[in-house]
Parts: C-alpha cells; structure tokens; sequence
C-alpha cells in the first residue's frame, strides 16, 4: 500500500495533471490563499522499468520530477511563487542494470537540482513523509524542501537503505543492526531519532496515517500552511540545524563564516 495515493487527493483537492508518467501525480491545488503544486511518486504496475513498480524513484520519475519542478519555476517566474508539496511515501530509488546504464544518477540529480532552484528562487518548498522516505528516493524527492513535516507514526522511516541491505553491506546481522541503532541516531529507522537530528520541523500524530480521515486532512493541511507562512523569504535549509545533535554542525559553520569573514 502506497500512502501518498491516500492523501494526496485529500491535501491537493484537484485531478491529477496531464503529461507526467503513470507512477506521478501531480495537482496544482490551493495553500494558505495561495497557488500550491502538490506531488507524489505512485506505483505504478505498467512501468515500462520493473525495478519502478512499486513507489521506487527510478528513470522516468526523476526526469518527471524535474519536469513537474521546473514548470512551476516558470510558470510563476513574474508572479507570485506558489508552494511546491512533495507528499512523500517512497521505498527506494530503483536498482537495477537499465536504471544504471541508462543515467539513473542524472535523472535523480535533476530532480534534486529541480528542486533546489525553485527553492532558491523564492518558492516555498515542503516535504511531508506520509510513509517511508529511504534512500536516494528521499534525496531526489522531499529532501530539498526548507521544511519536512512528518506524520508521527511506526509506518514513517527514513534512512539511506532498508535494514536487511544494510546488514548484508555492514557484515552484520539485522538484530545487530537495531542495537547499534539504540545508540547512534543515524542509524536508526524510528522517526524520534531521525526528529534529534534536527531535520524535522514537526511531527503530527494523526488517527489514521493509512486512510486519513477529513480531521486528519485539515489538521495537515493547517500545518502546511503553517509552514508557508514560517518560511517566509527564506530561500536556505539553516532551520535544519537546531536538533540536538546538530551542535558540531552548527560549531563548524560558525568558525567557516568566522574564517571566510576574516580573510
């Protein structure tokens, strides 16, 4: 089951748009009384990539990222800037030998470029993870959004891979795993610990994060708005450096602009 095919009718209130693949759908809605392009990668069992049938990030989703991205850079490039919702259940990116050959690299680094310069140009970006955000699916779609709001629930986990291709990659077992995960945040797959990274801006529990119902839609719908308005004119990412976890971070940069100031 693919969460974002649940909320994104809800969130958006539109029909999906012509001219972008099956396995993406994308609707031009309303947010805070203004423009909003709300987008999804959906399943897809016709997908032309098998490795891309079932909510995978591959080929033709990268490139249609990129194009559903940049059409609103342009469509809005004299007007106001409608805010851009990435509605985030994605399972991975798609792993296979076409994917490799054929540039899956370059198709997810458009959609992450994509993303980028319409932030850098003004338009609020958002990223909410309904279901998992893994791998170099979450990169290419939602990462780059100033804010990330998640649903506060088990079936919400972000991380670079699932936990059994971990295990075979680290030489460990997944029980391992999941102990070394209690004590190193990174590691772990729970969204509390990915919240003390300081990568989140809010966490929403909801009565149902499968089929959420028309509390569930207003109440994230609020908070989106919500984000809008605190993103302002902000055009970076430096709210993702208040976590508990980020003080190193946050210690490096201050001497880099110190350094760059000085010399």
């Amino acid at each position: 089951m693919n969460r974002a095919l649940n909320w994104l009718p809800g969130l958006a209130g539109g029909e999906a748009l012509p001219g972008h693949p099956a396995s993406l759908r994308v609707i031009d809605g309303e947010l805070d009384n203004r423009l909003a392009r709300f987008i999804a990668v959906v399943p897809d069992v016709h997908n032309p990539f098998p490795r891309a049938r079932a909510g995978e990030v591959g080929l033709l989703e990268g490139w249609g990222l990129a194009k559903a991205v940049s059409e609103v850079v342009e469509l809005d490039r004299d007007g106001e800037k409608r805010a851009i919702v990435a509605v985030i259940d994605v399972p991975s990116q798609a792993y296979g030998r076409r994917e490799e050959a054929l540039g899956i690299h370059q198709a997810l680094a458009g959609a992450v470029q994509a993303y980028a310069e319409a932030r850098l140009a003004g338009h609020p970006v958002i990223g909410l993870l309904v279901g998992k955000a893994m791998s170099g699916a979450f990169l290419a779609h939602g990462y780059q959004a100033q804010r990330l709001i998640a649903l506060d629930d088990s079936g919400v986990m972000v991380h670079a891979m699932g936990k059994a291709a971990a295990a075979r990659i680290t030489l460990r077992s997944v029980e391992q795993l999941e102990a070394l995960a209690a004590e190193v945040p990174p590691m772990a797959y729970d969204l509390a610990s990915y919240a003390s990274l300081g990568l989140l801006w809010r966490r929403l529990g909801v009565d149902n994060a499968n089929t959420p119902s028309s509390a569930d839609l207003a109440q994230v719908r609020a908070c989106l708005a919500e984000a809008v308005r605190d993103i302002g004119s902000s055009t970076d990412l430096s709210s993702r450096l208040a976590g508990e976890h980020r003080s190193a971070s946050r210690e490096v940069r201050a001497r880099l602009r110190s350094q760059w100031q000085e010399a």
